[in-house]
């Protein structure tokens, strides 16, 4: 048993998170706002019998969803692994849930480790708008070409200042940012876009979906997408695409860590794969 003067070590856990951002006014706790993490800091602080706050990989907007956020924080208190699944998931609401949790070492931060981040975004390509995925998708009634958009979207691999294509209440101090992959495929009535980068700026994978649709619809050419790139100019850059259709699907960390292992990151570089 403790002292009273001594404090009880810190334990750093991690959680794999996923949820449905329809009814949440995004990630980030705002006053008189139902946010992801004024929830989650609520559900773990009460397993916890203590105050929680929690940090994540990437501050998702309101309306984004989450097949596999990252996030971590630190308490005394001793729980066995699998509580801070099932006790949290028993405190949460339906929209959200605890994939699982892991302890991690005192050095690793959800946000500050990752070396990548994957996004996909859904877009339903027909005539009428779906009754059932009106808040998980986003809808496009003209007909997309996805190969015209594959060709737009292969001028901004690589690393680049991305102004064009950042939200003006960005507060990121660098608009550079290393885009590994963009791949667009059409399946049935749906037009998929993943993107790999090693971050991404406020409404980043937004803004460049919305370029990929006037291309894909017909709009523009294919070298617009570069056109707009080059200019630094979010003025330049077209409507920014809703946020129905944006997932956060994977976050990829140092091999070293083990917390995921997702093809999709097969895509990076030699060094970053290797970054230990």
């Amino acid at each position: 048993m403790l002292k009273q003067d001594q404090e009880a070590p810190l334990a750093r856990i991690a959680l794999g998170l996923e949820y449905d951002g329809s009814l949440f006014s995004g990630w980030q706790s705002q006053p008189n706002r139902r946010t992801i993490q004024t929830v989650l800091e609520h559900a773990i602080s009460k397993v916890a019998d203590a105050p929680i706050k929690v940090f994540s990989a990437g501050r998702t907007d309101a309306g984004v969803h989450a097949v596999e956020q990252i996030v971590h924080f630190d308490t005394s208190a001793e729980r066995a692994v699998n509580a801070w699944v099932m006790g949290v998931n028993t405190k949460l609401p339906d929209d959200i849930r605890v994939l699982w949790a892991k302890q991690v070492s005192a050095d690793f931060h959800s946000r500050y480790s990752a070396i990548a981040r994957y996004y996909r975004y859904i877009i339903l390509n027909r005539a009428t708008q779906s009754a059932l995925l009106r808040r998980r998708v986003t809808w496009c009634h003209t007909t997309l070409n996805s190969q015209r958009m594959m060709e737009a979207a292969q001028h901004l691999i690589g690393e680049h200042d991305f102004s064009s294509f950042r939200a003006k209440s960005c507060q990121s101090k660098s608009p550079f940012r290393r885009m590994y992959q963009i791949d667009i495929k059409a399946h049935q009535d749906f037009v998929l876009i993943d993107v790999v980068a090693n971050a991404f700026l406020h409404h980043m994978v937004r803004n460049i979906v919305g370029v990929l649709i006037e291309v894909g619809s017909g709009k523009k050419c294919s070298d617009w997408a570069r056109e707009v790139l080059v200019a630094q100019n979010r003025a330049l850059g077209g409507v920014t695409a809703q946020a129905s259709g944006l997932y956060l699907v994977a976050v990829k960390y140092p091999d070293l860590l083990s917390l995921n292992n997702h093809a999709i990151f097969d895509c990076l570089p030699d060094f970053a794969k290797r970054y230990d």
